[in-house]
């Protein structure tokens, strides 16, 4: 029998609210900590197919999510399109070369020309897939992920995370026929990343833009859009019955037409957004993911419980799952999220 999660991504409400949250295996949990400590480097993790697995299950057995969501990074696709990646301590992920300054052999040239694919690369994170489809029962869903065309060029560009993506959107305007280019690879490894994940057990894929606010709208409609739209119809055309999620973090009030225009089962929703207006605004009955503020879980007390009540209240009327605005804080007590955790389940809607 399917889970709750993958049933309400279908669009069917249920009395009980599935609960999943993003970055849920990661650094808050001691386990993981105790893990990465005895593997290494992050990367080398990643890799592990069995240590990925592990990574992936460790919330699932503690905490009894309805979904769980690969243990991976969105710069998977960059690595297997040919840049070099690092993640330095305390410094972040690093991509080299950056294409931003990558030589072209003429300015009709792609930025990409200097780069060799090792699609090989993406062979761990399908058998990742693989070992923890066979750890789970029916009630959880396994959630597959990539990252969406705008927010990986911005890393792709500049080389690295910035604050406001001033070198990718600069060269988005500058040299749209170029950064055009970059977006359309992107969209092609993504796509097939995605059906990759699939074939290997992911039920449903999740795609995160997290840089997607940093966007005017009319450059939201080209990068944003216009691109998940591009992955959407082709994972669709592929894997009908897959549900995506779409996560445009910051978009604000783009997101009906984000909703509207990509194509996407369900949309993710990031904590600046009102849940009222959300429900008010986007499209009847489209399941919505959200939206916590990780902070407010960080802090905890009797402000989460009266904000989740208060999601959970604007939500009533539509297929809702229960997350957080973004990822979990490395620093989030467990008993906090233990809280959370009793707070939805208790719900009745």
């Amino acid at each position: 029998m399917p889970g709750l999660l993958i049933e309400t991504l279908r669009g069917n409400r249920a009395d009980q609210i599935p609960l999943w949250l993003m970055r849920q295996a990661g650094r808050y949990l001691p386990e993981y900590r105790a893990l990465r400590a005895e593997k290494g480097g992050f990367l080398d993790l990643v890799y592990d197919s069995d240590a990925a697995a592990e990574v992936t299950i460790q919330p699932i057995r503690r905490f009894g999510f309805d979904g769980a969501i690969l243990f991976s990074d969105i710069l998977i696709v960059p690595h297997a399109m040919g840049q070099t990646l690092e993640f330095l301590v305390g410094e972040g992920p690093r991509l080299s070369p950056r294409l931003l300054d990558a030589p072209r052999s003429s300015p009709l040239a792609s930025p990409l020309e200097g780069l060799q694919a090792v699609p090989e690369r993406l062979e761990a994170i399908y058998r990742t897939v693989a070992k923890v489809k066979a750890l789970l029962g029916p009630e959880t869903t396994l959630l597959g992920f990539a990252g969406s065309p705008w927010t990986v060029a911005t890393y792709m560009v500049n080389g690295e995370g910035s604050r406001d993506q001033h070198d990718t959107r600069a060269m988005a305007y500058r040299d749209p026929a170029a950064f055009q280019q970059i977006i359309d690879a992107i969209v092609g490894v993504t796509i097939e990343y995605l059906a990759g994940q699939i074939d290997a057990g992911a039920e449903a894929v999740q795609l995160f833009d997290s840089w997607a606010g940093s966007l005017a709208p009319a450059q939201f409609e080209r990068w944003v859009i216009a691109p998940n739209a591009a992955i959407v119809a082709a994972v669709k055309a592929r894997y009908p019955d897959v549900p995506i999620i779409g996560f445009p973090k910051g978009s604000g009030e783009k997101l009906p037409a984000y909703a509207q225009e990509t194509g996407v089962d369900a949309l993710g929703i990031d904590e600046t957004i009102d849940p009222v207006w959300a429900a008010r605004e986007l499209p009847a009955g489209m399941p919505v993911q959200g939206n916590i503020d990780p902070l407010l879980l960080l802090a905890g007390g009797d402000a989460l419980d009266a904000q989740a009540d208060h999601i959970l209240r604007s939500f009533a009327g539509r297929p809702h799952v229960f997350n957080l605005g973004h990822g979990i804080g490395q620093f989030t007590p467990i008993a906090h999220v233990e809280r959370l955790i009793e707070k939805v389940r208790s719900w009745r809607g």
